[in-house]
C-alpha cells in the first residue's frame, strides 16, 4: 500500500450524508452543511463517495478546499481511509456525501462501493436525508428499515427534506419518535439550491456564475433549520481511525511541464491526479481550451480529463490556434492522456463541429447513457502500461466514438479508445491514486519527451454572438438592408386597429379574441393556438417548457432559439447545413436521440424553403419539432407550411412583425400540438400579450389581411428576382434557391464594411453559426433601392 509506513490513530470528526435513494436531496444538504459549518468558523473537508466529478465541485465551492472522492472500486478498500485522512488533514470536521441509496453499490456485489460500505470503512456515523413530500408516517418505516437493515451502519440522525408544511413535518417527527433516531432539522420545499441539470447530471459549479450566491443562501437556510450543534456532536462521536494518511507514491524534482486541460469545458479530474504529478516533480500548468491559444511553454506532457466539450463545442472549435497547436504536439510525440471528454476533444469533430483532429474519427451524441464501473485490460504495450495491465475505472457518457485498431483498453472485453506509444485516449476514467503505475509511466514518458515548440501566432476565429440582430447594423443615416422588416407603409386598417386598442389600455389585456381569430385563420381549435409577445417569447417558452435532454438547432438560422435554450441551462446540439449542398436539410443529419428539433422555414438567413415532407419526417415519438415560420407569409400560397396541419409533436412559430412592419408591437403566436402548447402556456407570464398586440393579431388574421399578404408576397417574388439577377450580374454567388424576403450572398471579406461607407447596411453573416464573414444577408427592397445598391457595389469592385 502506498500509505504503508506504519499505522497511527487519527482523530477526525466526521459524518456521512446518505439517503434512501437518489433524488432525496443529499447534494443539497451535504453541500449546505459544508457551507454552514464553514460559515460558523470551522475548517471543513468535503468528500464524495463514488466516481462523481460534479458534486465535489460544489463541495470545493462550499469549503474552500479541494473536493475529493472516495471509491473502493477505483482505489481498493485499503486506500479509502488513507485518502480520506489525506484530504481531511488540517480540517475541524469532514462531511462525506453518499451515492445513490444508502445500501446501493455495484450490481451483483452485495453492496460493494455503496455509501454503507464506505461509511463502514471510515467508521463514520450516518445522517439520513429523506424526501417527505409524498408521505408522512410511512417515513418512519423507511427510516426504521434503513437503520435495521445492516446493524454495522450507525444511523445517527435524520434531516427531513421538502416538507409541505409544519403540520406535515410534525406528523413525520412524531412517527419517528419510536425509532429513537433524532430529527436534526426540517427543510421546506422551497429551501435549498436549484442547480440546472443536463444529460450527465448537474451543471458543474464552474459553469454557473450564480452558484456562489445560491450557496450563501443555502448556508443561511441550513443554519436556520438544522441543528448544527447536534450535527457536530454526531461528527465528534466517530471513533479514531487507525490508519496513516495517503501520500503520493513517488517523488522527484525538476520534472517536465504537464499541460492540464481546465476551464468550464474540462472540469472532471481527481484532485490526487495533479498531486501525484507534482510530487513526482512535474510542473502542472492548467490551460483553458476555450480561451488559451497555445499550450503552456515547455509542455512535455498533456493531460486532458473529463468534462463537457460537446456542450462548449462551438467555442472550442472557434479556438483554432490551440486546436492546431495540440494536433501538432500530439503528432510530434508529446505524451498525451485523454479521458472521455479528452477523447472527444481529440476527434476530428463532434457532431460536425471541428475538434483537434489528432484522431481521424468523429464523435456523436446518442440517446443512450453509458454508465458503470469497469475492469480494464491493456491489450498491447502503450503509454500507460505494458500489455496485460489491469485497472479499474468507470464510464459516464452519452457520446460514441468507434475504437481504433489499437484500442487503449478492453473494457470487460470490449475494445475502447486509441493507444500508441505516446497517446492514450479512452472513455475510461481512472483514479491514479489507486493505479500509481499509470502515473509513473506517464511521468517517465514526459521526462523523455522533447517539449513542444511555441506555435506561430494565428488569428483566432471569434465565437458567434447569438444576441446580434440586424438592428445593430442598420444605424441612422444608412439604407437599411440588414433588417428583414418591410419598409412598405402599414395599411390603414392595421393602424386603425392599433389606435383603437389604445382606448382599452385602462384594462388588463385579454388575448382570447386574438386566439379565436388566429384559430379561424389556420382552421384550428383554440387549444392549438398560443398568442405570444413575438417569436422571442415563443422561443423562451419552448426552452423552459420541458427538461430537454438533447435539443438540436439546425443552423445557419435565427439565433434566438439557441440563445433561449442556453439561457435556460440546456446544452445545444447543432446540425450545420452546408453551402455546397444549397443549405438543404437532410433529416438523417439530425441525431436520433434529439427530443427537441428547431428549424426555420423559410430559413433565416439562407432564404431556403425546406419541403414539408422533409420536416414531417423529423417527427417521431418523444420528440418535439419546432418550425420557425416567421417569413412564411412572404411565400406565395404559403407552400410547404405546416401551420394548417395537426401533427402530434409538431408546432410552428409565426410572426406578424416582418410583413406588417410592427416590430415594436411584439406580436406572434404558436400553432400546433395542444399538449406542447399547454406546456408553453404554463411558462408564460400573465398578460404578456399586450392589448395592441392582440388587436394586431385580430386584424392580421382577417380575410382582408390574408388577401393583402398574398399580393405583398407576389411583389416580394418580383423584387427578389430583380435583386438576385443584379447580384449575379456583379459576379456574386447567391446561396441556394431564395424563397424569403432576403438573400444570402458570398462576398469578398471587407465588402460589408466598404458598402457601409457608401451608405448601405448589410447583415453580418458571421453572426450566424455555420457562416463566416464571407457571407452577408441582404433584405429584399424595391427596385430603386436595388439599383442604388448595385451602383455602390460596382464602385468598390
Amino acid at each position: 500500500m502506498q500509505h504503508g509506513r506504519g499505522c497511527s490513530v487519527v482523530a477526525i470528526p466526521r459524518f456521512v450524508v446518505a439517503a434512501p435513494a437518489s433524488g432525496h436531496g443529499k447534494t443539497t444538504v451535504a453541500t449546505g452543511l459544508m457551507a454552514a459549518l464553514r460559515r460558523a468558523g470551522h475548517i471543513v473537508s468535503g468528500h464524495k463517495i463514488g466516481p462523481d466529478y460534479i458534486d465535489p465541485g460544489y463541495h470545493a465551492l462550499a469549503t474552500g478546499r479541494p473536493g475529493r472522492n472516495l471509491d473502493p472500486h477505483l482505489v481498493g478498500d485499503d486506500l479509502v481511509a488513507p485518502l480520506f485522512l489525506h484530504g481531511a488533514d488540517g480540517a475541524d470536521v469532514a462531511v462525506v456525501e453518499g451515492v445513490m441509496g444508502l445500501y446501493d453499490g455495484m450490481l451483483g456485489t452485495d453492496g460493494y462501493a455503496s455509501t454503507a460500505h464506505v461509511a463502514g470503512l471510515l467508521g463514520a456515523p450516518v445522517i439520513l436525508v429523506v424526501d417527505i413530500s409524498h408521505a408522512s408516517r410511512s417515513i418512519a418505516a423507511i427510516v426504521h428499515g434503513m437503520a435495521s437493515y445492516d446493524r454495522g451502519v450507525r444511523l445517527a440522525g435524520v434531516v427531513l427534506n421538502k416538507a409541505g408544511s409544519t403540520r406535515h413535518s410534525d406528523e413525520v417527527i412524531a412517527a419517528l419518535e419510536s425509532t429513537g433516531i433524532p430529527v436534526l432539522g426540517v427543510l421546506q420545499r422551497d429551501d435549498g439550491i436549484s442547480a440546472p441539470s443536463r444529460h450527465l447530471g448537474l451543471v458543474p459549479a464552474q459553469e454557473r456564475v450564480e452558484a456562489a450566491g445560491q450557496l450563501d443562501r443555502l448556508a443561511a437556510q441550513i443554519s436556520e433549520h438544522i441543528d448544527l450543534g447536534e450535527v457536530l456532536r454526531i461528527a465528534h462521536s466517530a471513533s479514531d481511525l487507525p490508519d496513516t494518511p495517503w501520500e503520493p507514491p513517488f517523488t522527484g524534482a525538476d520534472g517536465p511541464v504537464i499541460a492540464v486541460a481546465g476551464g468550464r469545458a474540462f472540469t472532471f479530474r481527481y484532485t490526487e491526479t495533479e498531486e501525484i504529478l507534482r510530487a513526482a516533480g512535474c510542473r502542472t500548468v492548467t490551460f483553458d481550451p476555450l480561451r488559451d491559444e497555445a499550450l503552456p511553454d515547455d509542455t512535455a506532457g498533456i493531460y486532458l480529463g473529463g468534462g463537457f466539450p460537446e456542450v462548449h463545442a462551438a467555442d472550442i472549435s472557434a479556438n483554432a490556434p490551440l486546436r492546431e497547436h495540440l494536433r501538432v504536439a500530439i503528432a510530434g510525440g508529446v505524451p498525451t492522456v485523454a479521458e472521455c471528454a479528452g477523447l472527444l476533444y481529440l476527434c476530428r469533430d463532434v457532431d460536425g463541429t471541428d475538434m483537434v483532429a489528432a484522431l481521424d474519427v468523429s464523435a456523436h451524441m446518442t440517446p443512450r447513457l453509458t454508465l458503470g464501473y469497469r475492469t480494464a485490460i491493456a491489450p498491447a504495450d502503450g503509454l500507460l502500461g505494458p500489455a496485460g495491465t489491469r485497472v479499474t475505472g468507470h464510464e459516464f457518457h452519452r457520446t460514441t466514438v468507434e475504437p481504433g485498431s489499437s484500442p487503449a483498453w478492453l473494457l470487460n472485453g470490449r475494445p475502447d479508445g486509441f493507444a500508441t506509444a505516446t497517446l492514450h485516449a479512452s472513455y475510461l476514467h481512472t483514479h491514479w491514486a489507486g493505479h500509481p503505475q499509470l502515473a509513473e509511466r506517464f511521468v517517465a514518458a514526459a521526462r523523455a519527451a522533447t517539449p513542444v515548440a511555441a506555435p506561430p501566432r494565428k488569428p483566432r476565429v471569434a465565437g458567434v454572438d447569438l444576441h446580434h440582430h440586424g438592428d445593430r447594423d442598420a444605424t441612422d443615416g444608412l439604407v437599411d438592408l440588414a433588417v428583414n422588416v418591410s419598409r412598405r407603409s402599414r395599411p390603414r386598417w392595421l393602424d386603425d386597429a392599433l389606435r383603437s386598442s389604445l382606448d382599452s389600455l385602462d384594462r388588463y389585456p385579454d388575448s382570447g379574441a386574438a386566439r379565436a381569430a388566429l384559430a379561424r385563420r389556420h382552421r384550428r381549435s383554440i387549444e392549438q393556438i398560443l398568442p405570444t409577445a413575438g417569436g422571442a417569447e415563443a422561443f423562451t417558452l419552448i426552452a423552459r417548457a420541458r427538461p430537454w435532454r438533447m435539443p438540436v438547432v439546425v443552423h445557419p438560422q435565427f439565433t434566438e432559439p439557441e440563445a433561449a435554450l442556453l439561457a435556460a441551462g440546456h446544452e445545444v446540439r447543432r446540425v450545420l447545413l452546408r453551402a455546397d449542398e444549397g443549405f438543404r436539410l437532410d433529416a438523417d443529419a439530425v441525431p436520433g436521440g434529439a427530443d427537441l428539433v428547431i428549424v426555420g422555414n423559410p430559413t433565416n438567413p439562407t432564404s431556403v424553403l425546406h419541403p414539408a415532407s422533409t420536416l414531417r419526417s423529423l417527427v417521431r415519438p418523444g420528440r418535439v419539432v419546432v418550425i420557425d415560420e416567421a417569413f412564411m407569409d412572404a411565400v406565395p400560397g404559403e407552400t410547404e407550411s405546416l401551420s394548417n396541419e395537426s401533427i402530434p409533436g409538431l408546432i410552428t412559430v409565426r410572426s406578424l412583425t416582418k410583413t406588417w412592419a410592427i416590430p415594436g408591437v411584439r406580436a406572434g403566436y404558436v400553432v400546433g400540438d395542444p399538449a406542447v402548447l399547454a406546456d408553453l402556456a404554463a411558462q408564460q407570464p400573465p398578460w404578456s400579450v399586450s392589448t395592441p398586440a392582440a388587436a394586431a393579431m385580430i386584424a392580421c388574421a382577417a380575410p382582408q389581411a390574408i388577401d393583402e399578404a398574398t399580393v405583398l408576397a407576389d411583389e416580394i417574388v418580383t423584387d427578389r428576382a430583380a435583386l438576385v439577377e443584379a447580384l449575379i450580374g456583379l459576379g456574386l454567388e447567391v446561396a441556394g434557391d431564395p424563397a424569403a424576403p432576403f438573400v444570402l450572398v458570398r462576398v469578398a471579406v471587407g465588402t460589408r464594411e466598404e458598402l457601409r461607407s457608401k451608405g448601405f447596411a448589410l447583415r453580418r453573416g458571421d453572426t450566424f453559426p455555420g457562416l463566416g464573414d464571407e457571407w452577408v444577408r441582404i433584405a429584399v427592397r424595391d427596385r430603386a433601392t436595388t439599383a442604388a445598391l448595385v451602383d455602390a457595389w460596382r464602385s468598390i469592385l
